[in-house]
């Protein structure tokens, strides 16, 4: 299926030269003079090899057909990840290197969407949002109120972040996975 440049987005699957690219991220960019183009970061999948274009926003590109279905993670070993289709039961096993920097958001029966083109696994989607637990930050200041300054911290899955000052160890906390920054203090 052939779509414009401009539409292309992470996690999308394109073919090119007779081979698959996953898109690592794509931006859209508009000079003030010239043409608008697409910068697009794609990992060939066959042999993970990092490659970067550049298209004009008009310019065709093969979108490969990519069937998407919620997983289970089930748990990680040496092989690679584990997850389990939670309708068939069948399970997929999930190279390190297609998980990549998601890995350290995977907690067990955490749902997730993988990508398969044929029947190999190409992407993994995580939720938007995971709930993790503050193990290490700088006190709470009293007389700080919650303005815009934000201090260093460490998560429960060991990933660094900023919080708001109120914000003490053991306080469990939503974070975006796409960027791990602070959303908000979880509810339960």
């Amino acid at each position: 299926m052939r779509v414009i440049a401009s539409s292309i987005r992470k996690g999308n699957v394109i073919e090119q030269d007779g081979k698959l690219y996953v898109v690592v991220s794509a931006e859209n960019i508009h000079p003030g003079k010239g043409t608008p183009v697409s910068q697009i970061e794609m990992r060939r999948i066959s042999d993970g090899v990092k490659i970067s274009e550049r298209y004009k926003t008009t310019d065709q590109v093969e979108k490969a057909t990519i069937e998407e279905r919620n997983f289970t993670f089930l748990y990680e070993d040496g092989d690679g990840y584990h997850f389990m289709n939670p309708e068939t039961y069948d399970q997929v096993q999930v190279s390190k290197d297609v998980v990549g920097d998601a890995a350290a958001y995977l907690q067990p029966e955490m749902t997730v969407k993988l990508s398969t083109h044929d029947v190999n696994v190409v992407s993994l989607a995580l939720p938007q949002r995971v709930t993790l637990e503050v193990v290490e930050t700088e006190p709470v200041t009293k007389g700080q109120t919650a303005s815009s300054s934000y201090k260093p911290a460490v998560l429960s899955n060991g990933v660094r972040t900023t919080v708001p000052p109120h914000i003490a160890v053991g306080t469990r906390i939503v974070v975006m996975t796409e960027d791990g920054s602070y959303s908000e203090r979880a509810k339960d």
